[in-house]
Parts: structure tokens; C-alpha cells; sequence
């Protein structure tokens, strides 16, 4: 497998993922909250990612 394939791919997801999160959010006032908890979140996973590809 291509590794810029992979990539685009997971980028992909990760945005996909993070639109549905902000999406199924609940209307409460912390939304801000959320949205910086699923940015956080995503940037883990995406160092975690290039971190096991030895980027």
C-alpha cells in the first residue's frame, strides 16, 4: 500500500470523524469545550500515526 494513500486516508477520516463529533454534539453552552477536546484528540492520533510510521 502506498504510504501517501494511507494517509490521505486517514486524514479523510479524521476530518470525517471530526465533523460527525461536532455534529452529534450537545446544545449546552460548552460547545467550545468539545470541539477543543476533539481537536486535541485528533492531533494525538495523528502523531500517534506518523510517531509508528517513523515520520
Amino acid at each position: 500500500m502506498n504510504k501517501r494513500t494511507f494517509l490521505v486516508g486517514m486524514g479523510m477520516g479524521l476530518m470525517v470523524g471530526g465533523a460527525a463529533m461536532y455534529a452529534m454534539r450537545p446544545k449546552k453552552p460548552g460547545a467550545m469545550r468539545l470541539v477543543e477536546r476533539t481537536l486535541k484528540t485528533m492531533g494525538d492520533v495523528a502523531d500517534s500515526v506518523s510517531e509508528l510510521m517513523g515520520f
